[in-house]
């Protein structure tokens, strides 16, 4: 496996606008409770105020930018083992990458839900994007790591590329580039170090729809959008829903 010292040499400079989704009902649950935005910002402070605390150079971003570095999930991710801190902002460098990772989590949950009856269900989600600049980057899809492209996306199994994130941290790395699992020829990006984001504020970008239908989802961008992805449980190696 590699060191912090011979990571250290392979560091490189990294500038991309990069992609992201998320859910887009983050702020129904105060929505509900507050007659007007004035009482919903207070109680958005009240609960920021309950929450972790945001490493320092995190603190100022958009909370969409700043929220991944807050916690330290209990489930490990690609790059991050479980309740690790501080998290890391994923992302892909195509919207439709973004949305295929979305896509696999979201099947990958159904499918792992005891019960669960399919169905015709749809969620509601948000992309967004932003631009990223760092001078100390490891870049996964090319030499030397490239030769170890087959731990670097395992569907499953994470532990060459948590190893890796934890030598690429003592080796002051701020982000990783790597091939997507998810999305043949895709490309995502962990930011491991806030200060990357070189604007404090994301860009929207579409809202899509995620439906449950015959086995498999399809995301529909919003109007005026008229793009249409599929994804079966089976191209992500999820056994068939229902």
């Amino acid at each position: 496996m590699w060191t912090p010292t011979a990571l250290a040499s392979e560091l490189r400079r990294y500038r991309r606008t990069v992609w992201r989704v998320v859910e887009a009902q983050h702020r129904i649950s105060t929505n509900r409770l507050a007659d007007t935005r004035a009482d919903q910002a207070r109680l958005e402070d009240l609960a920021d105020a309950a929450k972790p605390d945001l490493p320092e150079t995190a603190k100022g971003l958009h909370y969409l930018l700043a929220s991944p570095f807050r916690y330290g999930h209990t489930v490990a991710s690609r790059f991050r083992r479980a309740n690790e801190k501080p998290g890391i902002f994923y992302a892909s460098e195509a919207e439709t990458t973004a949305i295929a990772e979305t896509a696999y989590w979201r099947l990958r949950f159904i499918a792992r839900s005891p019960g669960f009856v399919p169905g015709s269900r749809t969620s509601e989600h948000l992309s967004f994007s932003v631009p990223v600049a760092v001078s100390r980057a490891i870049d996964l899809t090319r030499a030397p790591f490239d030769a170890r492209l087959p731990d670097w996306i395992d569907p499953a199994d994470y532990t060459a590329c948590q190893e890796l994130a934890a030598s690429a941290r003592e080796a002051s790395a701020q982000a990783i580039r790597s091939r997507s699992a998810r999305d043949p020829g895709g490309v995502n990006l962990a930011l491991l170090d806030p200060a990357g984001f070189a604007r404090k504020q994301p860009e929207h970008g579409r809202n899509w729809h995620l439906r449950l239908e015959q086995g498999q989802l399809t995301a529909f961008a919003a109007f005026p959008g008229d793009t249409v992805l599929r994804f079966s449980p089976e191209q992500f190696g999820l056994p068939p829903l229902g």
